[in-house]
């Protein structure tokens, strides 16, 4: 037993599974991006040539830095995303779950957030805890509306808060997405994770030419690969969570291998042009955002889905 929660937390599908190919897919929104922007690209394995880089480069902590917190930080954020991972995983590939589960989920996924606020407050640089108190902002924002349409599928699924039972009621009477509530819960849920993974137009706390990478500025070395590995992770954990919740989970059985690939490229690709193709908006511009109109549309799916729609 002991063995088997060793193997599915450090291999599959926990840390190295989500590592690997969180890093493949970081390759793939460098690529597409570069298209976008008329550049050929990096090469396939180089976001694995910088991670090991920067394993060996030297950290350098700053002297007013808080070095207990300054260095806890990504490494929690880390195993914050590898249990996340794993949870989500075991659902999708496994259908295993536990009771609530997908509120432990939605409780990590703040945590991971707090770490960033941590981390880049512990730095004592100014343009950092810039970028820490944005990120604040920023999870106030979005958290709203990502708990409001998590309650879509709890509703649909005849209120179940396990991630396997709210797999086999889409498996048995078809996805989510098919709804209208559904198909409301997933857009605002792709703008939310979009949000929690600070990607454009919500790349406000890191906003590279205003506070020079924010909460990440003064980190190196180790350190900052763990950052740029979390984030690659998030490209993995964020589209699955949306696929689990609104889109069957997968199925490995002939043709529904191809679906499952697909399905989740898809995902990958529409926030990578999301990305690609909309400038940074302000802090209080994304707070508005949220509150007054996103979370009201999330809270009518809501509605919808207590109606059966």
């Amino acid at each position: 037993m002991i063995a088997w929660i060793l193997f599915h937390l450090f291999v599959f599908p926990g840390m190295l599974f989500t590592g690997i190919l969180g890093l493949l897919i970081g390759w793939f929104d460098r690529k597409l991006s570069a298209r976008f922007q008329f550049r050929k690209g990096p090469p396939l394995f180089q976001n694995f040539n910088d991670f090991f880089k920067l394993l060996g480069k030297e950290t350098i902590i700053v002297k007013e830095a808080v070095k207990s917190v300054f260095i806890i930080a990504p490494l929690a954020a880390f195993a914050v995303l590898t249990l996340i991972s794993t949870i989500i995983g075991l659902a999708l590939f496994y259908q295993r779950g536990f009771g609530g589960d997908i509120i432990v989920v939605m409780y990590l996924t703040m945590t991971f957030s707090v770490m960033v606020i941590l981390g880049g407050s512990a730095t004592g640089n100014v343009f950092s805890s810039i970028g820490a108190g944005r990120e604040m902002k920023l999870l106030l924002a979005d958290e709203l509306a990502f708990i409001i349409i998590l309650l879509v599928p709890i509703i649909k699924s005849g209120y179940q808060i396990r991630f396997d039972q709210i797999i086999a009621v889409q498996q048995a009477s078809g996805p989510f997405i098919g709804s209208a509530s559904g198909i409301i819960a997933f857009i605002i849920g792709m703008l939310c994770i979009q949000a929690k993974m600070t990607l454009a137009p919500f790349h406000i706390p890191e906003a590279e030419t205003e506070i020079v990478e924010g909460p990440f500025m003064e980190y190196s070395g180790p350190l900052l690969a763990f950052w740029k590995l979390n984030h690659y992770m998030m490209y993995v954990i964020f589209p699955f969570l949306l696929i689990l919740l609104f889109w069957g989970g997968f199925q490995f059985q002939g043709i529904g291998i191809l679906w499952a690939v697909l399905k989740y490229v898809l995902i990958v690709t529409v926030m990578i042009i999301i990305k690609n193709t909309n400038p940074r908006i302000r802090i209080d511009t994304a707070l508005n955002f949220f509150w007054r109109y996103a979370s009201p549309v999330a809270f009518i799916g809501v509605i919808l889905a207590v109606l059966g729609v």
